[in-house]
This record gives C-alpha cells, sequence and structure tokens, in this order.
C-alpha cells in the first residue's frame, strides 16, 4: 500500500471521490501544513494554523497507479485558485501535495507537469514536505456517504464525483 496527502479545496470532495476509485483502501480526511499541534476544524477554518484540509489516500499500486491517483486530483479541482475553490476561501482550501520523501515528491512534479498540459493558465498547487497529520473530527470521515442530501454536498460534491467517474471509469468500483 501506499499513502499520499493531498488538499484542494474542502477535503469531503476530495474524501468523496477517492473512495469510489478501485485499488483505494482507505481516505482520511485531516489537517496538515500548519504550526498548531490537533487543531480543531473551527481552528484551521480561522485561516490562523496554517493548516490545509488534506486527505490521507491509501491505495495499492497494483491495482490503481500513483499517476491516476495525482491525475485524478487534478481532475477534481481547479489547481489555478491560490487559497480557495469556489465559495471556499482561505488558506486552509489551498492546492497543496505534501510530500513523504524523495521518491514522493519526484511523482507529484511529475504530475503537476501534466496538470500543466491540462489546464490553462498557472498552476499554483504546492509541493509541501509532509509533517504532522492530524485526522479530522469522526463526522468530516465519509461526509458525502453520510450525508448525500447535504446542500454542499449536492452543489458541490457530487459534481466532482460525478466528473472523475466520467473521466476514470474503468478504475471506478463495482456498485
Amino acid at each position: 500500500m501506499e499513502t499520499f496527502v493531498l488538499a484542494g479545496g474542502c477535503f469531503w470532495c476530495l474524501d468523496a471521490v477517492y473512495r469510489t476509485l478501485e485499488g483505494v483502501d482507505d481516505v482520511v480526511s485531516g489537517y496538515t501544513g500548519g504550526t498548531v499541534p490537533n487543531p480543531s476544524y473551527e481552528l484551521v477554518c480561522t485561516g490562523t494554523t496554517g493548516h490545509a484540509e488534506a486527505v490521507e489516500v491509501r491505495f495499492d499500486p497494483a491495482v490503481i497507479p500513483a499517476d491516476i491517483i495525482l491525475d485524478v486530483f487534478f481532475t477534481l479541482h481547479d489547481p489555478r485558485q491560490l487559497n480557495r475553490q469556489g465559495n471556499d476561501i482561505g488558506t486552509q482550501y489551498r492546492s497543496a501535495m505534501f510530500y513523504q520523501g524523495e521518491e514522493q515528491k519526484v511523482l507529484f512534479e511529475a504530475a503537476l507537469v501534466r496538470a500543466g498540459e491540462l489546464w490553462d493558465g498557472g498552476i499554483v498547487t504546492t509541493l509541501e514536505p509532509l509533517g504532522e497529520f492530524y485526522r479530522a473530527e469522526d463526522y468530516h470521515q465519509d461526509f458525502f456517504a453520510k450525508n448525500p442530501g447535504q446542500g454542499y454536498c449536492m452543489a458541490v460534491a457530487l459534481p466532482k464525483v460525478s466528473k472523475v467517474r466520467k473521466a476514470y471509469a474503468s478504475y471506478i468500483k463495482a456498485a
């Protein structure tokens, strides 16, 4: 198994998308990239901790290649938006890839190059060394599946899930 830590706006969307993919064993929503130990959601939302809402994606590269995990990341959010995704604004919603070691950094750099070929305009996604990852509160875990009728899920997460399902149909888990 391999684990990537990625941030691209609200973690609910990333969580919802990655859970649909074959070979993804687990997705954990959490906070990383900041300076405050064990922050709460409320504190992260103030934008003062330096943390990003992120997901820890654990997957089997023999089932789904690492490049696909990373290309999905650049499909499900707009990497040209600095410190925001849509109406979610603040550094906690930044686009970032948190690498664990030189090998991941090289994979992430290659994914940035591929993304640059797909998106017009400058990509603002940062590459940051992974520090401490703090698991978000339980109610944030698998939020989309637990709250499918919630307004944000319907308006923001569902279109992202649908977009990835269409673009990566061969990697979607059977129902």
